[in-house]
């Protein structure tokens, strides 16, 4: 969206919903442009998760705990605001234009989360991506549901395709995939684009860190027992990324695949070699974001 509407040359800021992990008086606006803020602040490896994306393509974002000055504050640089809730939260803002994801790798979800089903019931447009990983049946589920609760939504199907950085590298190794992790502890998930590019580009073997965790990692591998085949890119502070760093360097693999949307090399120091793994939303057909936006009348 953000992109699409700076190519339509609209000024974009993005308001990121609270991850407040830290010191929150410090946290009451923040703003993150460039990589050194993302340092300044003390983020999280989840927090550089939803910031960097958006800093590799030359989008402000705001986070904190005070919405009320950090919406004032971001007032004065776009004329378009753009609320990330990561679906966990209703928005803080009353939106002109309401836009949902749902994931047909996780079909029913779309009604039986809070406060995903509300944000769906309230939804102006529903974006169901991954048509290309989820299976068709998977897919008319999640519309179906969808429909059921919001009759007249705008739906939006599109692929999320994988590409690393290098393919190359993959073909024949022992390979650790390293994920997002909310998306495979509260998220529920086994496996995400690392997993699926190691399969897809010839990995002799994905090597599971289970036995080589430390501390928390090894707490988190028992805690969430569906995420044995990955290991979550777990980093709530210094302890538990240099937890993260030893099982990595413990772990037999001769290579690292990250699936996690930001440089890992930025926040870890391991021994391993790392190829990242991206992925993009690619709508299918029409209508698509674009198609929406002009019937807003935002473009």
């Amino acid at each position: 969206m953000a992109s699409i509407l700076r190519a339509a040359g609209k000024k974009v800021v993005v308001i990121r919903h609270p991850m407040p992990y830290g010191d929150l008086a410090s946290q009451a606006v923040e703003r993150f442009a460039t990589y050194e803020d993302l340092d300044k602040y003390q983020t999280t490896i989840e927090e550089r998760e939803e910031y960097e994306p958006h800093i590799d393509k030359g989008t402000v974002v705001y986070a904190g705990v005070d919405y009320e000055k950090i919406l004032r504050q971001a007032e004065t640089e776009a004329e378009i605001l753009l609320w990330d809730g990561g679906n966990n939260d209703t928005p803080f803002l009353k939106p002109d234009l309401l836009l949902v994801v749902a994931d047909p790798l996780r079909p029913g979800h779309e009604l039986s989360y809070y406060p995903g089903e509300t944000n769906v019931r309230m939804a102006d447009v529903v974006v169901v991506n991954k048509v290309d990983t989820a299976t068709p049946e998977n897919v008319e589920i999640v519309k179906r549901n969808v429909r059921t609760v919001n009759p007249d939504v705008v739906i939006v199907e599109a692929a999320s395709p994988i590409t690393p950085d290098d393919t190359v590298q993959i073909r024949g190794k022992r390979v650790l995939a390293i994920e997002d992790g909310p998306t495979l502890t509260h998220g529920g998930m086994e496996y995400g684009a690392a997993y699926i590019a190691a399969q897809r580009f010839g990995a002799a073997e994905i090597v599971s860190a289970v036995n080589h965790a430390v501390g928390s990692i090894k707490e988190t591998y028992k805690k969430y027992p569906n995420s044995r085949k990955i290991l979550p890119a777990m980093g709530y502070g210094p302890k538990q990324i240099k937890e993260l760093e030893e099982t990595i360097d413990a772990t037999p693999c001769d290579l690292v695949l990250s699936g996690t949307p930001i440089d890992l090399s930025r926040v870890l120091k391991t021994k391993k070699p790392v190829v990242h793994v991206r992925y993009e939303l690619d709508e299918i057909g029409h209508p698509n974001l674009e198609d929406v936006l002009r019937d807003w009348e935002l473009i």
